[in-house]
């Protein structure tokens, strides 16, 4: 992978630390929200000089904006692999999308029906769920085995009965970064006549989604933590989605307008479309902007393979550190785990290393990032949390060996 192609389509790196001129800023905060590609930016601007006006009349810039809007939407469908444009929801965020779902979809269950969420995941794939308690709605947790950091087929099936419609669960946990085998999982549950929902938010930006592949039935992520702006998306299949009650105006019966209430946020959703454009450049080292999902699979090949080459400059470095300790696997195998790496040191607190890896103008982060219940499974609340470093392709390993001294610098 070209990276210097790569760093000059993010703007963030020809901008300098406001305090500190002659310093560039290091971001390696990626999963919490990556730099901005490009040509996300530019169509933002685009979108709002060219087509600023409210979609649906008859009238020329409408009907060019409704034509933009669209072509955007599709590239999202190409991107996550869905078979029709009605099942792309686009929305403020992941967890107001979550929350919009988990109304609609419980307007059909009724007292004693159950749903199964994990302690692994963000708090957006659980509160939403949780809520339903009010209702009658029994939710079970599916826990981690805090030996191997993993969740088990085996515990899931214990929980599972014929009341259950629903099993929620993360394709990349935001602390353990351990890629879960999905497809597996959904087949399993389809067995046992429930739905899958899946959280998609830490695997997104390092590898390529596939909805039809894994038969998925619902799957959501952050285009702010796929190098585009705020805003999130949900896939859902069309024949679910279509039968369900929606969160819009009565009159509104179509997917996914029934879940889109205010509809979408034009520009942002405009951008999308830039991102993807991005990564199918990217795919074809420059050369091409067909969107299609050959170049979309190359440019995730290179990222992989790329990445792994940073984390396992950092996963050296820590291993001759006993008193570090990764909360995950030790490895950095593209098929087993992305860039996002989770530590805690024996004696130091994650709050005391991040804030003095600060002052070299490198961002890092501590705390439980709303995976609230991992953290305290995993009995790391005095330890402030952990240190996650998450990386992007964007990184680079000169970046890495400055993180690298910095920590070695405090020990």
């Amino acid at each position: 992978m070209d990276i210097d192609w790569v760093r000059e389509q993010f703007p963030a790196f020809k901008q300098n630390h406001p305090k500190r001129p002659k310093t560039p800023m290091i971001f390696m905060d990626n999963a919490g929200g990556s730099q901005t590609v490009r040509h996300a930016i530019e169509s933002i601007g685009e979108y709002l000089t060219h087509f600023d006006v409210q979609l649906g009349a008859s009238y020329a810039t409408s009907v060019s904006a409704s034509e933009q809007l669209e072509k955007a939407t599709k590239s999202i469908q190409t991107y996550v692999n869905a078979e029709r444009i009605e099942e792309v929801i686009v929305g403020a965020s992941s967890t107001s999308l979550v929350r919009i779902l988990s109304l609609c979809l419980s307007q059909g269950w009724k007292t004693g029906d159950e749903v199964i969420i994990t302690d692994v995941d963000h708090e957006a794939n659980r509160a939403a769920w949780i809520e339903l308690e009010r209702q009658g709605i029994v939710i079970k947790t599916w826990c981690i085995r805090p030996k191997t950091f993993e969740l088990h087929a085996d515990d899931l099936l214990t929980l599972m009965t014929d009341k259950t419609k629903l099993v929620c669960f993360t394709h990349v946990s935001n602390i353990l970064g351990t890629i879960n085998p999905i497809a597996e999982w959904t087949q399993l549950i389809h067995d046992n006549e429930a739905l899958v929902f899946v959280d998609g938010v830490a695997y997104a930006p390092h590898r390529l989604i596939d909805v039809q592949a894994w038969d998925v039935d619902f799957y959501f992520f952050s285009t702010y933590k796929t190098f585009g702006p705020h805003q999130g998306v949900m896939y859902g299949k069309y024949e679910i989605l279509d039968t369900i009650p929606g969160f819009n105006h009565a009159f509104i019966q179509t997917s996914p307008y029934k879940f889109q209430p205010g509809n979408v946020n034009y520009e942002l959703c405009y951008a999308m479309g830039g991102v993807v454009k991005y990564l199918c450049e990217l795919g074809t080292e420059g050369l091409s902007v067909e969107i299609n999902r050959k170049n979309l699979k190359n440019a995730y090949s290179l990222i992989a393979n790329y990445e792994a080459t940073l984390l396992q400059r950092l996963l050296d470095y820590l291993t001759t550190i006993p008193a570090f300790r990764i909360i995950g696997i030790n490895n950095s195998q593209t098929n087993l785990r992305v860039a996002t790496l989770s530590i805690i040191h024996e004696s130091l607190d994650s709050k005391t290393i991040v804030q003095y890896v600060d002052d070299f103008q490198i961002g890092i982060r501590f705390g439980d990032f709303y995976a609230v219940e991992l953290i305290d499974h995993l009995g790391l609340r005095e330890k402030q949390g952990v240190v996650r470093i998450s990386l992007a392709h964007y990184n680079t390993l000169e970046e890495v060996d400055a993180l690298i001294q910095a920590i070695d610098s405090l020990l």
